[in-house]
């Protein structure tokens, strides 16, 4: 590290899947000089303390923020339980890391997004996939004008229905934990990133719900925006496939179409399949979640943060993380997504959903109280 490099008082708040990935790379980055964790659940907590060596492990997130040594924060809690942890955080002074959503209310975002923005704050958001080579390498085409102008945007993503019903299954207040808030989100940032400059001023969406209703979410979202300057975005995501479907997490496709070319990206990973009589396991797998089926195939490289090799993960997560850290303690320039991006992503994400509910089109940007009506 270099000679204006700084050490950071790391705390890591909710100790589950994501959170232990990240706290495992904070130690084996020298400008973690101190580990905090935190987590309601003494078993995840203690265990990933012994795996990390923390110097702090407590089942109170305001006891964690309160030590002396924290000077960055990640929120790794369930989606519904971010608000206030992040804001006690930010209005600490506290750089943060904050997996995504924002928040899943759109006032709770907005608070947030104020504590953040009011405390100066450098807060930035869990989107893993800004890091994979093929979307970085995209994004500099098109920063360099290698199409012309973009003039539309295609999306479909495909998931395993056992996103939603593990993350269901671990609150009872579900109604805006839908396709397109929890996880199209992604693919919605994505291309909005690619798309920077441009703003959404309507869209239309449906949804269906056929076989996740009785868990409380719905099955798909398909929607199309138009942009300010007349740029057509259809945004389409399903993670209803079944539990026995070969891709991990996430399959993603975009086109992008411009004026003088056309970028096209197949992010589904069926160039590398596994077919076994051994069970290939779950592929997302939170505590407390075990699939009603076996999958025997598998889309090798389909699970977002990464894959395993030598215990160690491997992929656009570690380069997340790493890339994080040398943002708070060598002032690195990353492409991490901001809270401004995050608290827009939600907007969009529940607009979908809004004009779903409706079954019309509707007019961007919403007032707040639209979101609630």
């Amino acid at each position: 590290m270099s000679n204006n490099s700084k050490t950071i008082g790391l705390a890591v708040i909710g100790c589950g899947t994501i959170g232990r990935i990240r706290a495992e790379f904070a130690r084996d980055y020298p400008g973690v000089g101190w580990l905090g964790l935190c987590d309601i659940k003494d078993d995840l907590r203690t265990e990933l303390a012994a795996d990390t060596k923390a110097d702090f492990q407590t089942a109170d997130f305001e006891e964690l923020l309160k030590r002396p040594e924290v000077d960055a924060v990640i929120i790794a809690t369930d989606e519904n339980h971010h608000m206030a942890p992040t804001i006690m955080a930010a209005d600490a002074g506290h750089a943060l890391f904050i997996e995504k959503p924002l928040a899943t209310d759109v006032r709770e975002s907005r608070a947030v997004l104020e504590s953040i923005e009011s405390n100066g704050v450098d807060a930035v958001i869990g989107y893993t996939q800004r890091f994979r080579r093929r979307f970085l390498t995209v994004k500099e085409r098109l920063m360099t004008g290698q199409i012309g102008e973009v003039t539309g945007v295609v999306t479909r993503a495909l998931m395993n229905r056992m996103v939603p019903i593990a993350t269901v299954q671990r609150t009872n207040q579900r109604e805006n934990l839908t396709p397109m808030v929890v996880s199209g989100t992604h693919a919605l940032d994505m291309c909005m990133w690619l798309m920077e400059g441009k703003t959404p001023v309507s869209l239309y969406a449906q949804s269906n719900d056929k076989a996740l209703s009785h868990y409380g979410t719905k099955d798909s979202t398909f929607g199309i925006f138009t942009m300010d300057d007349g740029t057509m975005f259809s945004m389409n995501i399903s993670w209803a496939a079944p539990v026995i479907w070969p891709g991990a997490v996430y399959g993603l496709e975009i086109g992008i179409i411009g004026e003088k070319g056309v970028i096209d990206i197949e992010d589904t990973h069926r160039d590398t399949i596994i077919a076994s009589e051994i069970p290939q396991g779950a592929g997302y797998a939170p505590d407390g979640f075990t699939p009603e089926f076996q999958r025997h195939v598998d889309f090798m490289t389909s699970y977002p943060p990464g894959d395993i090799y030598n215990n160690q993960l491997w992929g656009p997560m570690r380069e997340e993380t790493f890339s994080w850290y040398q943002r708070l303690c060598a002032n690195l320039d990353t492409p991490h997504a901001t809270a401004q991006d995050g608290h827009r992503n939600l907007l969009l994400t529940m607009a979908m959903d809004k004009s779903s509910k409706l079954g019309e089109r509707i007019d961007l940007p919403l007032d707040i109280d639209d979101y609630y009506t």
